[in-house]
């Protein structure tokens, strides 16, 4: 599907420009929450879709939690705090007191976080649908754009190593993401259908990102929903994929123990061919050869950078519809 030509001339500013394409982003944790933010003031609010991972989601201290969701909310809203996650400025008085009475808290979970995962948790058990408690919990955020969970239905991360099968959570936080990987499973994935609003999304999609999550367990669970991958793959947007290695580094987590897992290198080479068919082509710091590839700066710690690779994402998708069959 042909993208409006003013992306290609576009400037560097903070504003949406006019005739933005509608944009699908795919993503799990820090690196596609900035690409979602870089590309919300590109192409605006109204033209902009998330559709996140929900294989890190965890029930505790009576919440429903769903850190990837929430993580790129606070990211589009710009109530991230410094800390790379969390509302900023929240307070920890419940986790205090949890641990005044003898309780042993190993998730941290700031005060108005919690509260937000309760209230979730409140419309799961009422018969709700999990979209709706976060499209309920987004617009009071003030949020335009969409920011969706995969399915509705639960699907979740499990990790195995050294013999153990651990949720992700606690692999990442109690074991601190060591030790050799040995096996994943999205349990409840082939189960699990897409909502009918990640579908819609899909459909109308102009451009589709594929963001630079660690590709294994945050795209990997989205991916392993049927009838979402059926419906990427049908459809006539271009699909991008950001490489989430910049320098040939991993920048947070052991996303290279993961891609070593999965039998591909910790390289843009490695994730491309990990994504396979899926993508038309990959934007990366590095060289990468065999398939449709822009070579630019990923990094992303400033504004003026997360919108760049956004222009650039867009540009580039738009030139891959101008590629022969």
């Amino acid at each position: 599907m042909p993208l409006p030509g003013a992306f290609v001339t576009a400037t560097l500013d903070s504003q949406p420009l006019s005739n933005s394409p509608s944009v699908v982003v795919l993503a799990g944790g820090t690196g596609g929450a900035k690409l979602a933010r870089g590309m919300l003031d590109v192409v605006g609010g109204d033209r902009l879709t998330v559709i996140a991972n929900t294989g890190d989601d965890i029930e505790i201290y009576g919440a429903h939690v769903s850190p990837d969701p929430d993580l790129v909310s606070f990211w589009l809203a710009d109530r991230i705090d410094a800390r790379g996650w969390g509302l900023d400025g929240d307070t920890f008085h419940v986790m205090d007191a949890l641990r005044d009475l003898g309780e042993e808290i190993w998730f941290n979970l700031g005060d108005r976080d919690l509260a937000m995962g309760i209230q979730r948790a409140g419309v799961i058990s009422a018969g709700g649908r999990l979209t709706e408690a976060h499209i309920a919990l987004t617009a009071r955020l003030g949020l335009e754009a969409r920011v969706l969970p995969m399915s509705d239905q639960p699907v979740r991360t499990r990790v195995l190593t050294d013999g153990h099968w651990w949720p992700l959570q606690e692999f990442l936080i109690q074991a601190r993401g060591r030790g050799e990987i040995s096996d994943v499973l999205f349990a409840g994935a082939d189960a699990a259908s897409a909502t009918p609003e990640a579908l819609a999304a899909i459909q109308a999609a102009d451009v589709i990102v594929v963001g630079p999550s660690n590709p294994v367990i945050s795209i990997g669970p989205i991916l392993a929903i049927k009838e979402l991958r059926a419906a990427l793959d049908a459809s006539p947007a271009p699909v991008v994929a950001v490489s989430p290695l910049v320098g040939g580094q991993v920048l947070k987590g052991p996303t290279a123990a993961f891609l070593r897992w999965a039998g591909v290198s910790a390289s843009a080479a490695g994730v491309a061919e990990l994504y396979g068919e899926l993508i038309d082509g990959i934007i990366s710091d590095e060289k990468v050869s065999g398939s449709p590839s822009l070579t630019t700066n990923v990094l992303m710690d400033t504004a003026q950078q997360r919108r760049q690779l956004a222009r650039q994402t867009l540009d580039f998708a738009a030139s891959l519809t101008d590629r022969p069959a």
